[in-house]
């Protein structure tokens, strides 16, 4: 197991300074910032603690940098309030995704409309041709892999490159026991599969991502959901009390970029969740699909990194950080229940494509990746402060709406006047896909909520779509 970390990273400490005195008013928005050779000489750190303290406060946004001229700090701008803890029912319910879910699946990547549901960022954001020759490359090399069937656990390469680049998250993950499975959602039905039965109770995050809720209504589970704070996520205060009353069998969360809030756990809360978890023998089933998206190496460490009893089961893909296309390839480190899940993924799925895997493998492990992960973190940055913007001029009055803390979508309240629901049919009806709360619960909350995505660098019909969206929450909202 890896150690836990004794003191915050130096350029992780420099870039917090810098951000206090911006916040404070000391660095006035607008003004010029020290370049990175003379932050260096006046903090007494090296180039690139200097150049990792810039990118940090870049991927935030607080800074901005400039062709030929140097980093500024950005100004504010006037934005929508962070939206309350959430309040979801205390009782646990049987799962039932709504109809809605289906039609919004179907009329995904429909062309004509203005999509704002997917959870799927543009694809002129990833190296699409660097990943087309990696797989060309793969396609020659493993040649004779076409005429045969793969190992069902999946590439060795490839669980080798994830345990590689799981040291990113604080984990030390064994190869052996990593399983390659057909995308993140696979991977958690197959966790659940391994620790729970029909009828047990799952805990979920209020709102959750509702391939969770899925997931769990195929599996015949019921679901008890626990309060999200908009920036530090699930409250450990409410979780604690529904172990205390509930039978609860496994714990299902995105403690990183959550999906749809957005927010990141404090490291101290993620030891403090994989402690309480562990004394209560309740398994965590941890998707860390947008943890490298987070903006700090501090926020992008795992739950799993604070696990010394294999209690954390980790799953993960590539769809957000590497391309869209390759989202169906997931992975699995399911800790003292890995021999169960490489069962169950044998039993269930089988086998993928080695071509494939090899050449995620590749793109994994050779140059590029680690960059363009940064510039990911910066366009998403830009993409939903633009969103945010918006949002705070063309929506009703009394609409708040989420900050993010990396990724791209966005989870708004609006007035309880609007009726999400009603507001998604008159968006469709404009040609405009959005996703109402209703469809990330269990329960009837939400109905005055939306999940945005800003996944896509902002074009004129983009705008106009979303200020359609407000447009039209606004007239409902005045009763018309």
């Amino acid at each position: 197991m890896s150690a836990e970390p004794t003191e915050m990273p130096l350029y992780l400490s420099l870039a917090e300074r810098l951000a206090d005195l911006a916040s404070s008013g000391s660095l006035r928005p607008g003004a010029r910032l020290p370049s990175v050779r003379a932050l260096s000489e006046q903090h007494g750190v090296s180039i690139s603690t200097a150049v990792q303290a810039y990118r940090t406060l870049e991927d935030r946004g607080v800074i901005e940098a400039r062709p030929k001229s140097g980093f500024f700090v950005r100004r504010p701008r006037s934005l929508p309030p962070l939206p309350a803890t959430t309040r979801p029912p205390p009782r646990p319910v049987t799962v039932e995704v709504k109809a809605i879910a289906d039609a919004v699946y179907d009329l995904l990547g429909e062309p004509g409309y203005v999509s704002f549901g997917a959870a799927a960022a543009s694809e002129s954001l990833y190296a699409n041709e660097r990943v087309r020759r990696a797989l060309a490359r793969s396609a020659r090399r493993e040649v004779d892999a076409l005429g045969r069937y793969a190992t069902s656990l999946g590439a060795v390469e490839l669980r080798q490159a994830i345990s590689r680049r799981a040291l990113n998250l604080g984990c030390e993950l064994d190869h052996r026991d990593v399983v390659i499975t057909n995308g993140c959602t696979e991977s958690v039905a197959l966790c659940l599969r391994a620790v729970t039965r029909p009828g047990d109770i799952v805990a979920i995050e209020s709102p959750t991502y509702f391939g969770f809720l899925r997931a769990l209504q195929a599996l015949g589970l019921r679901a008890v959901e626990i309060p999200m704070q908009p920036r530090s996520g699930l409250s450990l205060e409410a979780l604690e009390v529904a172990l205390d009353t509930q039978p609860i069998k496994a714990v299902v969360a995105v403690p990183t970029v959550s999906n749809p809030i957005g927010s990141v756990m404090p490291g101290a809360s993620k030891k403090r969740l994989a402690e309480l978890l562990q004394r209560r023998g309740v398994p965590l089933i941890e998707d860390v699909i947008c943890n490298e998206l987070a903006p700090t190496e501090e926020a992008r460490r795992a739950v799993r990194a604070f696990d010394r009893s294999g209690n954390v089961m980790l799953c993960g893909s590539f769809g957000k950080t590497l391309a869209p296309g390759l989202r169906g390839i997931g992975w699995v480190h399911a800790g003292r229940w890995s021999r169960e899940v490489a069962n169950l993924k044998r039993s269930l799925s089988g086998a993928g494509s080695a071509v494939v895997e090899r050449a995620v493998a590749e793109l994994l492990t050779h140059g590029g990746y680690d960059q363009s992960l940064r510039q990911l973190r910066r366009h998403f940055a830009e993409q939903v402060g633009a969103a945010r913007q918006i949002i705070g001029a063309a929506f009703p009055s009394g609409t708040k709406v989420t900050d993010p803390s990396g990724g791209y979508v966005l989870w708004v309240e609006l007035p309880k006047a609007v009726d999400a629901v009603e507001l998604y049919r008159r968006c469709i009806e404009q040609g405009i896909i959005v996703v109402p709360g209703p469809l990330f619960t269990t329960s009837t909350r939400y109905r005055n909520a939306l999940r945005l995505n800003a996944g896509a660098p902002w074009t004129a019909d983009l705008e106009q779509g979303l200020r359609t969206v407000g447009l039209l929450a606004r007239e409902i909202a005045a009763g018309r």
